[in-house]
């Protein structure tokens, strides 16, 4: 049997340098630390919630409590506190997605260092006066934070753009499902430790929670901008697309549109002999006419909606359906990442083995229909319910890692950019964007069905959902699977 590249001509890793280690810790914890700043907001949740209702006790002040619910209070109940949270949530995510679409498009025509470095400290601004200068000044006004809410969904979405970009300048195809599965694991990486930052201060007040880690996200900013090399021809070493022009066939990207298995892969080198060619970024439009553009923006804008929604809202719905409290609920909301992680890694070697990502993926999804339905009815257990927890997230959070990570970098390398454009950063930002726009509308839903018909509903809702996200990419799933058959048969009729 003949195995992928990764198997050929030594270990994947003997190919890496130190260089490639330290961009894939830089990228990895960059992002990390973006998206731990984004869960402190969904672990603090049901604080601010107390805190914007006339049952808040604040005990920085000393005052009557009739003056405390009239200085700081913006709702007479905390269902309707709880409402305008998830309000909070789709702004920003629409704002990110936004973003996404214009920051994929700056990424591919300025310095990714300086944009990714930008945001993270910019972002960590807004997140300190967001979470933390509001409350020791005790400015509560919906229009501020809605504002601030906004900018922030702006600045972070220059993070996943850049971050994939970067990782894509450096990684080849070879082993690019379970290198990006691994590294991918950098947004439950950083949902682990924005929960863990959290519980850790939160019996302080939340404001300190959103000041650790804006601290930290300013900190790893600044590292960020002298420490990240964007690309190997930055310090002379030859870029990825000059390496693999010698690999043999089975070296071609993931996502292509040819029938033929035998066809050769173009050379789309952007260097040539020691010289760097000055490449030219693909336009918006052109980018979301490549193949499997359109199909895995649409799927993925379905299943961000369910992952997101474990995001925002995981420790909420423990503390408020299982009434455990808090803290516990954010450390046990780990548990959905953890298998997020495990999944994302796994199937991503198991998409490089079968050198297709299509059907690996439907597999998942059809058993993520299976553990919502487990998940939902999960008993007042919390080691029953971390275990159906984390079964959840492996089999949708690993999908929804391939495709923001892999999938996106397959889909921003193929052949018919040919080296005259740059796209990466494009489509991703084309792909994360429109998935957020799904998960932008998602979660103002969720709390909707949540309020007016209860949790079970949300679920039922998640299942549709993951439903739709196999049904946009039915075609390729039949056309990578009768492929995959085809490469079968032709090797047992050769043996």
């Amino acid at each position: 049997m003949a195995w992928p590249n990764i198997f050929q001509r030594g270990t994947l890793l003997s190919r890496f340098s130190h260089h490639h280690v330290v961009v894939f810790l830089l990228t990895f914890f960059s992002y990390s630390l973006l998206h731990a700043s984004r869960k402190t907001f969904s672990n603090v949740k049901v604080s601010i919630s107390k805190q914007w209702t006339p049952s808040a006790f604040n005990k920085s002040i000393e005052l009557l409590p009739v003056e405390i619910w009239s200085s700081n209070h913006l709702f007479p109940s905390a269902e309707e506190a709880t409402l305008f949270l998830g309000t909070l949530d789709t702004i920003f995510l629409f704002s990110y997605a936004v973003g996404l679409f214009v920051s994929g498009i700056v990424g591919d025509r300025l310095n990714l260092r300086w944009v990714l470095s930008f945001g993270m400290c910019s972002s960590a601004l807004v997140v300190f006066v967001f979470g933390t200068l509001t409350e020791w000044l005790h400015l509560y006004n919906k229009g501020l934070y809605c504002g601030l809410w906004i900018v922030n969904g702006l600045l972070q979405s220059t993070g996943w753009p850049c971050v994939v970009a970067v990782m894509g300048n450096w990684f080849g195809k070879a082993g690019r499902g379970v290198v990006f599965g691994l590294w991918s694991a950098c947004a439950s990486v950083g949902n682990i430790l924005g929960a863990c930052l959290a519980s850790s201060v939160l019996q302080y007040g939340y404001e300190y929670a959103f000041l650790v880690t804006a601290a930290v996200q300013f900190a790893g900013g600044i590292v960020i901008f002298f420490g990240l090399l964007v690309s190997p021809e930055e310090i002379g070493i030859p870029g990825i697309e000059t390496e693999e022009n010698f690999e043999e066939d089975s070296h071609r990207p993931l996502i292509n549109g040819a029938e033929n298995e035998d066809e050769a892969e173009p050379n789309y080198s952007i260097q040539e002999g020691n010289t760097v060619t000055q490449v030219k970024a693909i336009s918006f439009f052109q980018a979301c006419c490549l193949p499997g553009v359109i199909a895995y923006s649409l799927a993925y804008a379905c299943l961000k909606l369910v992952n997101y929604s474990f995001f925002f809202w995981l420790p909420f719905y423990l503390s408020n359906n299982f009434g455990w409290k808090e803290a516990e609920a954010d450390q046990l909301s780990i548990w959905y990442d953890v298998g997020g992680i495990i999944g994302g890694t796994l199937q991503g070697f198991i998409s490089d083995m079968l050198q297709r990502r299509a059907p690996v993926l439907a597999l998942s999804l059809l058993l993520a229909i299976g553990s919502l339905v487990g998940y939902s009815r999960s008993p007042n257990d919390k080691s029953i319910n971390a275990l159906l927890m984390a079964v959840t997230g492996f089999f949708i959070g690993g999908p929804s890692n391939m495709i923001s990570s892999a999938i996106s970098a397959d889909l921003g390398r193929q052949e018919l950019i040919q080296g005259s454009s740059e796209a990466l950063a494009t489509v991703t930002g084309i792909v994360d964007g429109t998935g957020s726009i799904g998960a932008a509308v998602g979660q103002y839903l969720v709390s909707l069905i949540q309020d007016n018909l209860g949790w079970m509903w949300v679920f039922y809702f998640f299942i549709l959902m993951t439903s739709c996200t196999i049904l946009f990419i039915s075609p390729l799933i039949v056309r990578e699977t009768c492929s995959l058959m085809q490469r079968r048969q032709t090797r047992v009729l050769n043996e």
